[in-house]
């Protein structure tokens, strides 16, 4: 396998990279921030891209904040960007259980193991849901829970899905119901299995971790994912902006969700940015699995 071109510092090699492409896919957490620190120049590198007519789609896997939080987000940081621009992994399950799963009611309903941003997408969407954000399940287990639980008092018979993402309230009462729901025929779909989420200059646990309880209870392996690097993903990116996968490039941090979601979904490029989880020794070292086709030290350079 070619070695990846570094492109820091080299502005014929960025020219040339660049041109290759019509159509960026940007990861966000560890390329354009870190929690609520941006990085140096990103809006100036946005607005460069733009101005060559490239078009940018901004794909994440944090479920916590839906499209419209995003935006927020942008807007607070002094990013342009608008909310069809943005599709993240709760948006992409909840298109998925909307239009194409299309499960007839009344068993339609999803658990939702997550925050406020995979509520407002599958709202949006039009799909029923519970659990999330209820704060009656923000607690310690009870003795009386085993048994209500077990015996359907304190589960709803519409449930047909249990959809997994990053919970900051993850406990043992919730996991307990969405095994039940699962071993009683429901569908278990994540909205992503990242094993970490950047945060602050540093790692806290991500999606996977926080499923991982459920997921080793119900003993079938990690349930499908519609985050990166699931092709999911990228089919329903690709259905919503119509681009040419080989004019494409995708640009993240991270070698096992970015980079080889644009590997596996035979886009033209992509482009690692050392601004987050991964190092250029995972991908130069002999024999790395995962390897982009060039990589900067952040994204800015590409400013040249």
């Amino acid at each position: 396998m070619s070695q990846p071109k570094y492109l820091t510092g080299d502005k014929a090699g960025i020219d040339e990279f660049l041109s290759r492409f019509d159509v960026f896919l940007f990861d966000c957490d560890g390329v354009l921030w870190s929690g609520d620190h941006m990085f140096d120049n990103v809006p100036q590198t946005l607005e460069m891209l733009r101005s060559k007519g490239k078009q940018l789609v901004f794909v994440t896997n944090n479920s916590t904040k839906s499209r419209a939080d995003y935006k927020k987000k942008f807007d607070k940081l002094g990013i342009p960007a608008k909310v069809d621009e943005v599709f993240g992994s709760s948006y992409s399950a909840a298109v998925y259980i909307a239009r194409i799963l299309k499960l007839p009611g009344p068993k339609n309903k999803v658990f939702v193991l997550g925050e406020s941003g995979i509520e407002q997408e599958l709202e949006a969407e039009g799909v029923p849901y519970c659990g999330g954000t209820d704060p009656s399940l923000r607690r310690d287990i009870e003795p009386e829970d085993f048994a209500n639980i077990a015996n359907g008092t304190l589960l709803d018979p519409d449930v047909g899905i249990v959809l997994s993402g990053l919970d900051f309230h993850m406990n043992y009462l919730k996991t307990s119901i969405a095994f039940q729901y699962i071993q009683r025929g429901a569908l278990h779909l994540a909205t992503n299995i990242d094993s970490t989420l950047p945060m602050a200059h540093s790692f806290f646990p991500g999606a996977g971790a926080s499923s991982a309880a459920l997921v080793k209870a119900v003993g079938k392996g990690e349930p499908t994912s519609f985050g990166k690097p699931s092709q999911a993903m990228m089919d329903a990116i690709e259905g919503k902006f119509q681009f040419d996968r080989s004019r494409t490039c995708m640009i993240g941090d991270r070698l096992n969700t970015d980079i080889q979601f644009g590997i596996d979904g035979k886009l033209g490029g992509t482009l690692a940015v050392l601004t987050g989880v991964s190092k250029k020794e995972d991908f130069l070292a002999e024999g790395a699995k995962t390897v982009p086709s060039a990589y900067v030290d952040a994204l800015s350079d590409l400013l040249g």
